[in-house]
């Protein structure tokens, strides 16, 4: 298994990794936002992209956004073919897309926001740390991302304060803890249950 950076080479695999995003959306049954072929192609041309590769076969792949003059940037669109889940691929693909953005963007606060409890835990381990969408870049672009998401709704009903996904950053600046702090699931199970209590019902009702 070949983990690289994508290059404009790449971009064959393009059509396969939305359609294996938009495929793990309807799995989860939470947001993820789309994204175009297009959009995908330019991440891989800009060199702002990984792509797990079995030989030639697409296998994993994960992108790099920018935000607010380089200040901020998100590891973004982390998918997995179903052909190579629970091998530990995707914890690998996110730890070269963290290590590429290190190095890309020294000075930048690496963010992410997500639903899926395997990433929360992933960006634990890398030193992210549970934030409220207020530290996280304001510009509007990046939110306007989110309108593909099945959930964009309660963004908007929030005034942009609270979703369902959960806001992790990581700070280059701060001082790294002595003892890393292990990941509690039911915590974090506990907060998208209350999420979900709090907006899905209430909005159907």
């Amino acid at each position: 298994m070949d983990i690289i950076i994508a290059d404009k080479s790449h971009t064959l695999h393009a059509q396969t990794i939305c359609d294996a995003i938009e495929a793990a959306a309807q799995v989860r049954g939470t947001g993820i936002a789309k994204r175009t072929v297009e959009y995908i192609i330019s991440k891989m041309e800009s060199n702002n992209a990984v792509i797990a590769l079995e030989g030639a076969v697409f296998a994993g792949f994960c992108y790099i956004e920018t935000w607010s003059h380089d200040k901020f940037v998100a590891n973004s669109g982390l998918i997995v073919h179903p052909d190579f889940r629970n091998q530990g691929l995707a914890k690998k693909i996110k730890q070269v897309v963290f290590n590429h953005s290190r190095t890309t963007y020294p000075n930048a606060k690496i963010f992410s926001i997500t639903t899926g409890l395997a990433v929360m835990k992933l960006n634990s381990a890398l030193g992210y740390k549970p934030v409220t969408f207020s530290e996280l870049t304001d510009e509007p672009s990046f939110w306007k991302g989110c309108q593909t998401c099945k959930n964009y709704d309660v963004l908007q009903r929030t005034s942009q304060s609270m979703c369902l996904c959960t806001g992790m950053l990581y700070d280059p600046t701060s001082k790294p803890e002595i003892a890393s702090l292990k990941v509690k699931e039911k915590s974090f199970l506990r907060l998208k249950s209350i999420k979900q209590n709090l907006f899905l019902k209430k909005h159907k009702k």
